[in-house]
């Protein structure tokens, strides 16, 4: 039976378990410890948003299970990244190159950068496919054409003989798309996906993403800043700091109900649009920096910053843990009651409501 089959209990095994990844880079100042101890789990056919300011875990982690970090100065410092029941970092690079692509798609955030210039699009789509499918040229082809139909460039035939600069930025991310999906891949990773495109664009790539996700049945894990973006293709909300999660769960209780006070902050730094002009508020700022991972803080990462932090949070990592009276599967890591913290606010003689 192999690990994608294997049951624990009446579960079926995740499709991705990543368990106490630790990764570092070497630096003259001193190693940077940029993921701490990251575990979680991804089923079949889940979309997990993971989220985070820049610095925070959310890229390195993902790149460094699938050897994607430059080594040195990076290094895995420990833990594993189980796909389909096998350790990642025990495959040789070989081996891992046929699962990137192959099993596992990419979308890079800037796709100018990520697209080679001097060769057509039917040619980059068409690679992974020879790779990873051993498709001949006619085959590859017509393949390729089906995929820009599938992530509707219109004329995907009379396209494929373009080059990137003729495409718009959000035709060139759809080809990063046609490209992450061109081998039916089980988990797709969208790294910062529709970052550089405006409002409109995005809004068209998630509806995209979210019929193909429909249509194809993979997992995706989809890493951002923009907690709208998350709200709008995301089951699960994964919320990173300093190298650790320090909240996840479903989106609606995320979104609802945080338990994380670095997770208030980000919710609370959103704009309120439903208000009138005259109605809005100065949008939050959370105050102070990132810790210096080149030596971190003994305890919670983000106590500094934390107007709720306990003695116990700046001497003791918490652990991420169910929280009290949330929604299954809402996880935390606090030493710090927030939704009894914040009623306590509201109570108080002259709170404003």
């Amino acid at each position: 039976m192999s690990g994608s089959e294997s049951m624990v209990g009446s579960e079926p095994a995740p499709l991705l378990d990543v368990r106490d990844l630790g990764v570092a880079f070497d630096s003259e100042g001193g190693a940077v410890h940029a993921v701490n101890g990251v575990s979680y789990t991804l089923r079949e056919g889940e979309t997990l948003g993971i989220v985070g300011e820049s610095g925070s875990g959310k890229s390195v982690h993902v790149l460094a299970m699938l050897g994607l970090i430059p080594r040195p100065p990076g290094r895995i410092t420990g833990g594993q990244v189980l796909f389909e029941g096998r350790d990642l970092l025990a495959f040789p690079e070989r081996e891992l190159r046929k699962v990137r692509g192959g099993r596992i798609g990419f979308v890079f955030q800037d796709p100018m950068s990520s697209l080679n210039p001097g060769m057509t699009v039917a040619a980059q789509i068409a690679e992974p496919l020879r790779i990873h499918l051993g498709l001949d040229g006619r085959a590859a082809r017509l393949r390729a054409r089906e995929l820009l139909d599938l992530v509707r460039i219109p004329d995907a035939a009379a396209r494929l003989d373009q080059y990137p600069h003729e495409f718009s930025g959000g035709q060139r991310q759809r080809v990063m798309i046609a490209m992450g999906l061109s081998c039916r891949p089980k988990l797709l990773i969208a790294d910062e996906a529709t970052t550089a495109l405006d409002v409109t664009v995005q809004a068209e790539i998630i509806a995209l993403v979210q019929d193909l996700k429909r249509e194809i049945g993979m997992a995706i894990i989809w890493i951002t800043h923009d907690l709208g973006v998350v709200a709008g293709i995301a089951d699960t909300v994964q919320v990173m700091y300093a190298g650790r999660i320090l909240e996840r769960g479903p989106v609606d209780d995320i979104f609802a109900d945080p338990r994380s006070a670095y997770t208030l902050g980000l919710l609370r730094s959103l704009p309120d649009l439903s208000r009138g002009r005259a109605g809005r508020k100065r949008l939050h700022q959370i105050e102070g920096a990132p810790p210096d991972m080149r030596d971190p803080p003994p305890g919670d990462p983000f106590a500094a910053r934390n107007v709720y932090a306990t003695p116990r949070c700046r001497l003791e990592p918490p652990p991420l843990a169910q929280a009290s009276s949330a929604a299954p599967g809402h996880l935390v890591a606090a030493w710090y009651d927030l939704p009894a913290l914040l009623a306590a606010e509201r109570a108080a003689p002259g709170a404003v409501p």
